[in-house]
């Protein structure tokens, strides 16, 4: 019996088949950011810095703070994979301790820098009658050298802090509120620039012409049309908040000595390099990594982002 074929369901198949492969943002975003080998490396690799951080410090047997005075200054062995300290602690162990720290400085700074530039961005852009005294204050702000002013908060602002919430939680808490303060500039001008680009596009004014409330417009037409540069400014603060943080710990001005950060650990290894140069290299390692990968993403997101480059896929 022979089968006939019907062109007309043919085309209506491939129709179908189109249809049904609908393409969201999402999945455009996605697919384009693979695209990035770059990217993808770096995504992998934060991962497994994450993981590490938090969780790999109750999978691991050695505490980070147990002195083995006998065991100093040992290289890297079976029994302690990245060798110990000047007083016998593991280093594995407190690079990981570390890690949670150094990153949770790092992502929590940059929300709060985030949500300030966003916040200065956003009112600068849509409201004319702030447009010239937000920018002029974030120009003030950018001519302020950043390093030297936060040596200068932590050192006025420290004592008061410790005293109040404990020795830890009030040195974290000035670290990511210093770095948050003095790292919100870039976003609220990147973010100003789009914004002034979105409120004159014909759906905003729609908005306005039927009498919707500014604070309406704002979160619901302005604001989503925003967030891709706000997102990509994010994963880079990332960096520059973990290597902010890393600095004040080598100047000494961080957390306490006890507490193994990332830059702290730095400090107290470069006085042993001749001795135990791994105890300089683990940290640096992983700092290093941390940044490269975090800008590796920043990078995959600009161009997943771009509404241009999206359209060629």
């Amino acid at each position: 019996m022979a089968v006939i074929e019907d062109p007309q369901h043919e085309e209506i198949d491939i129709i179908s088949d189109t249809i049904g492969a609908h393409r969201t943002l999402r999945g455009d975003v996605w697919r384009q950011f693979r695209r990035h080998k770059g990217a993808m490396v770096g995504l992998v690799l934060l991962t497994i810095i994450v993981f590490a951080a938090y969780i790999g410090p109750s999978l691991y047997q050695l505490e980070p703070f147990d002195i083995d005075v006998p065991s100093a200054n040992q290289g890297p062995s079976w029994d302690h994979p990245m060798g110990t300290d000047n007083l016998g602690r593991d280093v594995m162990a407190r690079v990981l301790e570390g890690g949670r720290v150094s990153l949770s400085v790092g992502f929590t700074a940059m929300l709060f820098g985030l949500i300030i530039g966003t916040a200065v961005g956003v009112l600068a852009g849509f409201f004319k009658v702030l447009d010239g005294p937000l920018m002029r204050l974030t120009d003030l702000f950018l001519a302020l050298p950043i390093l030297p002013l936060l040596l200068v908060v932590i050192v006025l602002f420290r004592e008061p802090l410790t005293d109040r919430f404990g020795q830890n939680n009030g040195i974290f808490l000035i670290v990511v509120l210093a770095i948050g303060l003095l790292s919100w500039m870039s976003t609220a001008r990147v973010v100003r620039a789009d914004v002034l680009a979105v409120k004159e596009e014909e759906f905003v004014l729609a908005a306005r012409s039927i009498g919707t409330r500014q604070r309406k417009i704002i979160n619901r037409h302005i604001l989503p049309n925003v967030l891709s540069p706000v997102i990509v400014a994010g994963s880079l603060g990332v960096a520059s908040a973990i290597l902010t943080e890393s600095a004040l710990s080598f100047l000494g001005l961080g957390f306490p000595a006890d507490y193994p950060t990332w830059g702290r650990l730095l400090f107290e290894a470069k006085d042993y390099l001749t001795i135990a140069p791994s105890r300089v290299i683990w940290p640096g390692l992983m700092i290093s990594l941390t940044l490269m990968s975090v800008n590796f993403i920043g990078d995959g997101l600009r161009d997943a982002l771009d509404p241009k480059l999206r359209s060629k896929g």
